[in-house]
């Protein structure tokens, strides 16, 4: 069995064709060829900022809003440039490892920045 078939939720091998749908038997996923087909496409296309622009690692980004620093009182403001970034898998959302001048090392979602 080729990988496309595995699982797309918890990349089981045991996957099977029912009608138009595969089925997981381990989790119960199901999911159509082309939904799977349409997920490879999105996950090609990469992380993309707040207006849809591709971003690759060492970019420079703005902050579009103002965000609160999660366990502390500082807050990174909109505006803020932040230069040579890294994209990472986050599961959380948090797409980008970065440093900021006065806050230190810390990760963004894509969502909040804008391509510099």
């Amino acid at each position: 069995m080729d990988a496309s078939t595995n699982c797309p939720k918890c990349n089981s091998e045991h996957a099977y064709q029912d009608g138009a749908l595969w089925v997981c038997p381990e989790c119960a996923h199901e999911w159509s060829a082309e939904a799977a087909t349409a997920a490879e496409t999105s996950q090609e296309a990469g992380v993309r900022d707040a207006h849809g622009n591709p971003l690759t690692d060492g970019d420079s980004v703005i902050v579009i809003k103002d965000l609160k620093v999660k366990g502390s009182s500082s807050v990174v403001k909109g505006g803020t440039k932040v230069r040579n970034i890294r994209l990472t898998e986050g599961s959380d959302g948090h797409n980008i490892a970065c440093k900021i001048d006065g806050i230190g090392a810390m990760n963004l979602k894509s969502e909040f920045v804008k391509k510099a």
